[in-house]
């Protein structure tokens, strides 16, 4: 059985659409509720590192914060990292990590292809 970590957000439907579908999958399954149980600096960075992303490809830039906070500015990594961490809804949804990998689940249905 495959163990896989998924940083969720129950409220966001492709979320748990990649939930369900890790769960058909027969995963094992740990879920990380990443809004309401914030993770640290540390996850973030080996996220971003696993992702092969830089913490401006990992932004939900259609969130209010993005607008009211980051867009137009030129920001570093590290601003934008704790700018995640504090406005933990800029983070892009769902991930998806198995080992070394991760991937952002965007459609759900790439969570079928990674069990192929």
């Amino acid at each position: 059985m495959k163990k896989v970590t998924i940083y969720h957000n129950n409220r966001c439907s492709k979320s748990r659409q990649a939930l369900s579908f890790l769960n058909e999958c027969h995963a094992d399954v740990e879920v990380v509720h990443y809004i309401s149980d914030p993770i640290s600096k540390e996850s973030l960075h080996s996220l971003l590192k696993k992702l092969g992303y830089t913490a401006e490809q990992l932004l939900r830039k259609n969130e209010q914060v993005y607008k009211e906070l980051i867009k137009g500015k030129s920001l570093s990594e590290e601003s934008l990292i704790d700018l995640m961490l504090m406005h933990p809804k800029l983070i892009e949804r769902p991930i998806v990590v198995s080992d070394n990998k991760a991937f952002v689940a965007r459609p759900p249905e790439l969570v079928k292809d990674f069990f192929k």
